[in-house]
């Protein structure tokens, strides 16, 4: 019997399986409330461009779609190589595990990297909201302020989550490096795919909101 013996094993749990549970249990009301989160932002971006689509299709053609559909690659990799770790974690392949969770964070990272020149090119084109802001279309002006306040506030919350994902990545890296995970013991390392999944999934829908969604609208002006 696994339980009782593994130090894997919390003491208030009676067996690895009810500890897997509660744990999943625990991960997926997490994200109902990340759900909740980022809906609210959604709900708003779609108010504020119902109510000036004009100046929000004029805000989408100054970001980059090239870098944004970068990192939309880039995170559709890392959800498949962080599928491939919790393969191997379920499977008790210690090697293929670590090298995915590597491969997982080296992608994180690049994603992070390509938003900070993403972010960059905004600051030195006095986009990013406040007294210093400044739009290139007078027809627009500080209207198009809005969008961008909104874009900082949405991708800014998930760069933050992926920051904090990247963090938990690594003392998930160190685990599977220790041998602490394998067929009997991985439901930290399918917990955090769950979290990994969400917060790619979060920015498959960013990308096109932000980026594509309303754009001919303004080159029919």
């Amino acid at each position: 019997m696994s339980h009782g013996h593994s130090s894997a094993l919390a003491h208030h749990f009676d067996s690895l399986e009810q500890q897997r549970e509660a744990s999943t249990l625990g991960m997926w009301l997490f994200l109902v409330q990340e759900v909740m989160f980022f809906g609210g932002l959604f709900m708003t971006y779609m108010l504020y461009r119902w109510r000036d689509p004009e100046a929000f299709a004029a805000g989408s053609h100054d970001l980059n779609i090239t870098l944004g559909l970068l990192n939309t690659v880039v995170l559709i990799a890392s959800s498949l190589t962080m599928a491939m770790a919790v393969h191997s974690a379920q499977t008790s392949r210690r090697r293929p595990l670590i090298g995915y969770l590597t491969a997982t964070g080296v992608l994180g990272l690049a994603f992070l990297v390509v938003k900070y020149f993403e972010y960059s090119a905004k600051w030195e084109h006095h986009l990013v909201p406040g007294p210093l802001f400044h739009f290139s279309e007078p027809a627009i002006g500080g209207r198009a302020e809005v969008f961008f306040s909104l874009y900082f506030a949405m991708t800014g919350m998930h760069a933050l989550h992926m920051v904090i994902g990247i963090a938990l990545l690594a003392w998930i890296l160190r685990g599977a490096v220790r041998g602490r995970f394998d067929a009997s013991y991985y439901n930290p390392v399918e917990n955090f795919g769950l979290y990994w999944h969400f917060v790619d999934i979060v920015w498959i829908f960013l990308f096109p909101m932000l980026y594509l969604i309303g754009r001919h609208y303004h080159g029919g002006a």
